[in-house]
């Protein structure tokens, strides 16, 4: 098996996944996933496509990613890998479907307007 080289984007967080066969080691930024995500969450999210097509320990994953935060970046890595699982067996496509694995969160930070404090939020009114 060659190197499966996918793409995945969340807020302003940018993945780029290489899987390829090994013993299941994941480098993030030349780190190990341990290092980089601190927190249990963060870690079960970046594993959750391994473990719902019960695929752990069979892939190898070389992560860059960079913007955004670590929430942002953890989610970006998850649906990276969801669809390097997909194009490595198409069969996995039906478990991570339902889980919404596959779908890209559209959702960003508004931005900030002229006149106002915050995107929503508006200056002080004072009637006098």
């Amino acid at each position: 098996m060659e190197v499966v080289h996918k793409i995945g984007r969340r807020k302003t967080a940018v993945a780029r996944v290489y899987v390829s066969e090994g013993k299941g080691d994941i480098t993030v930024n030349k780190r190990k996933l341990e290092d980089y995500f601190s927190t249990a969450t963060l870690q079960y999210k970046v594993k959750q496509p391994f473990s719902l097509t019960e695929n752990e320990g069979n892939y190898d994953v070389k992560v860059n990613v960079y913007g955004g935060g670590i929430t942002g970046q953890a989610e970006a890595i998850r649906l990276a890998l969801s669809r390097a699982i997909c194009e490595i067996n198409e069969e996995n496509r039906t478990v991570l479907k339902p889980e919404g694995l596959l779908t890209r969160d559209p959702r960003m930070v508004e931005r900030k307007k002229f006149g106002q404090k915050k995107a929503r939020k508006k200056f002080q009114f004072s009637k006098r």
